[in-house]
């Protein structure tokens, strides 16, 4: 059987299985066992009980539930008030005003919890009330918060770059710092699509109240101290080299925790509550992680994604057109399917295809987690806006409208990273100089 046609069969197993419902992980599974049963002469169980075994204890995988349990710690405390609080101030005169709340505020979140579903969560259950209150429009509101919640896969510490790191044996430290160049831009193109439409519709934008002062702003700005410690302690400690990745979410949580208990509020039970939801995502995660593996290992045994790559070279397909070809694949398996599974279920396939056109692993990185963010607001399966749509009860189409100028963004920054790779490249190497 030629190679294209057992790699449509085993994809058409794949979908098979997730569509009958069987989670993500006993899918990979299921295709592994029988891609080596069929298309090759392993020992399939002895090739399972190994890669289990080989990518059970990996050091670099320990980041995933200490940065997992962070978020958690956080969305449970005062801190995301606290932020709300500081912020609000300084963005009152700004082009669409309180709007920008839900744009920083996501940013600023997800550079501490590292999760999409959370940021949302978090900056939702605060900021929707608020600004529906204050009279701005349901689709903007709804908008910038499902797009800039999905800046938590991309601004480091980001769960999804670490299982990219894991999957694709990249270093994760050089991932997280490729990652704060696109998620400013990413930030930009937010703040200034929200901008334009102020400018354009002025009276979308209700008149704020109370004007502070300068000297009200400064004070205000002291809510922001305690988020800034978090960031700096995680982030600083890894791009200064003094903390692996690892070592930067022990410190994170032990942060966390403190702040939460000084910010007040914070008691055992919700740090309990935080344990336990942690363990649940990471075992989940984990366990997508092996089943992959298997994949990926159950992969090479065929020789699968070497004759496809050597295929491909030999199609003489251009970088360009390859990106174009997965950028599509990418949103629609996007519409069914998690980001973190998307990326375990494709890397095994994909990287030896960008390997062949020779796209750099480290910005390929980059543009996957961007592309996947856009399935974070795609129905089906967009978890930001369950997340919308469980804490608003606003039917998930419309929550899905609003969110679609978001999308349309996201493309424009994949395509401002294709023609200026160096906002991906650029901090790496000169951070290895």
């Amino acid at each position: 059987m030629a190679d294209p046609l057992i790699a449509l069969v085993l994809l058409g197993l794949l979908l098979l299985c997730l569509a009958a419902g069987l989670w993500v992980a006993l899918s990979l599974g299921a295709v592994a066992l029988v891609a080596l049963l069929t298309f090759s002469n392993a020992p399939a169980g002895l090739v399972l009980a190994t890669t289990f075994w080989g990518h059970s204890h990996s050091w670099a995988l320990t980041a995933l539930p200490l940065f997992i349990l962070m978020g958690e710690i956080l969305l449970r405390s005062r801190l995301s008030n606290d932020m709300f609080s500081g912020l609000a101030p300084w963005l009152g005169r700004a082009p669409g005003r309180l709007l920008h709340v839900n744009v920083f505020g996501c940013a600023i979140f997800a550079a501490v919890s590292g999760s999409s579903a959370a940021t949302a969560a978090t900056i939702g259950r605060m900021s929707v009330p608020e600004l529906t209150k204050r009279g701005y429009p349901q689709s903007l509101i709804l908008g910038t918060l499902a797009g800039s919640a999905t800046l938590g896969l991309l601004i480091p510490p980001s769960i999804i770059l670490i299982v990219y790191g894991v999957a694709t044996e990249q270093s994760i430290a050089r991932l997280f710092i490729a990652g704060v160049l696109p998620g400013v831009m990413l930030i930009t193109l937010f703040a200034g699509y929200v901008a334009v439409r102020a400018w354009m519709n002025p009276e979308l934008i209700p008149q704020e109240a109370k004007q502070f002062s300068f000297v009200e702003r400064i004070k205000a700005s002291r809510n922001l101290i305690p988020v800034a410690l978090l960031i700096i302690g995680v982030i600083g400690s890894i791009y200064t080299g003094l903390a692996s990745p690892t070592d930067a979410a022990a410190l994170g949580v032990v942060l966390a925790t403190l702040l939460a208990w000084l910010s007040g509020g914070f008691s055992w039970k919700l740090f309990m509550d935080a344990l336990l939801s942690a363990t649940r995502t990471s075992c989940m995660i984990a366990f997508i992680l092996l089943g992959a593996a298997y994949l990926s290992v159950a992969m090479g045994f065929t020789g699968l994604p070497r004759n496809l790559a050597t295929w491909i070279a030999e199609m003489n397909l251009s970088a360009p057109m390859l990106l174009f070809a997965l950028t599509i694949f990418f949103i629609i398996l996007g519409c069914f399917l998690d980001g973190i599974s998307v990326v375990v279920l494709t890397t095994s396939i994909i990287m030896p295809m960008i390997a062949a056109v020779g796209i750099d692993p480290l910005w390929f990185g980059i543009y996957l987690v961007i592309v996947v963010e856009m399935s974070q607001i795609t129905p089906p399966v967009g978890f930001n806006l369950f997340v919308i749509q469980g804490m608003t009860g606003i039917n998930i189409l419309e929550v899905a409208k609003a969110a679609f100028p978001f999308f349309l963004l996201l493309l424009v920054g994949v395509g401002l990273i294709a023609v200026f790779p160096q906002i991906v490249t650029y901090l790496p190497e000169l951070m290895s100089r």
